[in-house]
Parts: C-alpha cells; structure tokens; sequence
C-alpha cells in the first residue's frame, strides 16, 4: 500500500473507521484505526484490548490472538463476511492462529483471497505467509490449482504468499537463492491480461533479480520469445526493472 501523497483522515473519519462504519481506502485509514473501539464495538460482551501504538501488522496480529483467546475460532464465518475490511483482514490473521493443514487453511481463505477489497485480499497472504516458510515444497502444491483458477484475484494470492522477499513480512530464503523452485506458480500467468497481476509477477521476479539475476534474464529472455505479447513484454520489463537501473549506475 503506498503511503505517498496519502493524507491523514479527519477526525470524523477516523472516528467512523474506528466504528467498522466504512472502509478503509489507503494505508493511513488503516493506520487511524483505534483497534480497541473496533473491537468493542464487533465484540461488545468482551474487553479486547491492544496496543494501539503498535505497527499496523502487529496490531492485526494482536487483535487476532485477543480474538482467538476470548472467542475462539467458532467466530470465524462471521467476522470473515463483516462489512469492515479491517475485521475480515483480522479474521485472516485468526485462522492463521490455527493448527490446521496449509490445504485447509486455503479452504478457508479463499474468500478473502477473492475479496473486493484491496486490504484484505493483502491481509490474507501476508497472515498466512508463514505457513509457507514452514513447508514450501507442500505450500507451492497446494498453490498450483490457485494460479489456474478463474479468479484473476486468487492467482495473485498465489503468487504474492510466495513472493521471496515480500512485503511486510519475513523473506524467503530458499526462494531467494533458488527462485526457479517457484516457476510452476509463474509458467502460468506470464502472459496474463491483468495488469494487477502482471505487477505481482513482475514484482515476485524483481525479488528474485537481487539475489540471481541471471536466472531472471534468462527466465524473461524465454518468456519473450515464446511469447512476444505486450503483457508478457511489461512483465518483463518490470521485472528487470532493478538490474536496469544498477546497470545505469
């Protein structure tokens, strides 16, 4: 989320963000949250205190884990269909507090992963990143069916929670030094139409550039001539985007 040229709300809007009345359009919406009103207001019967002080993924976190010690999972369905994109980014945050198979913590995810808000489709991967960390090999498996699906939003999900180094969250050392062990999660949207995703592929291969960047020129120098398309070529260029200027240096 860019934060450049992004304006602090009003006090009135921070207040109704606060609320769980409206959604949050850019990062400092997200970051005038007072957590403590929001979770008062979805959980009244409960006091659920954080740390409002927190950065805004600690925070996710914390409200997560005072969900899950006070509810439990059993709420899950419901503040994963709330109005409040801040309340389905935490329900992402809960599940991945569960002991559950990566296959089913997808299952459950999905609609986040698909959800029409920008935010939360964001939450979704960087709350369950860590499960792929834990078992790559498994993870990228179960990803497979994601980035052929019909939905050009779950095909990003599956290539950002793979991402190597990633956004908001820990790198992924063995995509890092051998980044061709994600390929099988690339191969299929190198010539995709949608710039949204054109930009996470582009970005998962500008990663992977600092740390092999011949793999990554060798790997677009193949995906432009087996296909010269005007997506697979923006692809490309963004991808390589930090080698061109370390070679203009």
């Amino acid at each position: 989320m860019n934060i450049i040229m992004q304006q602090k709300p009003s006090h009135e809007r921070a207040q109704q963000l606060s609320l769980g009345l409206i959604e949050t359009k850019n990062l400092m919406d997200g970051l005038a949250i007072d957590f403590n009103v929001l979770l008062s207001t979805v959980f009244p019967k409960h006091k659920l205190l954080i740390d409002n002080t927190l950065g805004i993924t600690k925070r996710m976190y914390y409200a997560a884990i005072a969900i899950n010690e006070a509810v439990g999972f059993k709420c899950y369905d419901e503040i994963s269909q709330h109005s409040c994109d801040t309340i389905r980014g935490i329900a992402a945050y809960l599940l991945a507090l569960q002991k559950l198979p990566f296959n089913q913590q997808l299952a459950f995810v999905r609609p986040l992963a698909d959800d029409p808000h920008f935010g939360v489709r964001e939450w979704a991967w960087i709350a369950l990143r860590p499960a792929v960390t834990q078992s790559l090999d498994e993870a990228i498996e179960f990803l497979l069916p994601w980035v052929i699906d019909e939905s050009m939003r779950v095909q990003r999900f599956a290539v950002e929670i793979t991402r190597p180094r990633g956004v908001w969250s820990a790198h992924i050392q063995h995509l890092k030094d051998q980044p061709w062990h994600g390929l099988p999660l690339l191969d299929p949207v190198n010539n995709t139409p949608h710039k949204y995703l054109q930009d996470s592929v582009a970005n998962w291969l500008n990663d992977a550039s600092k740390s092999q960047p011949e793999w990554v020129i060798q790997l677009c120098e193949h995906w432009e001539y087996a296909s010269p398309t005007p997506a697979t070529l923006r692809i490309c260029k963004r991808a390589k985007r930090t080698l061109t200027k370390s070679a203009c240096k």
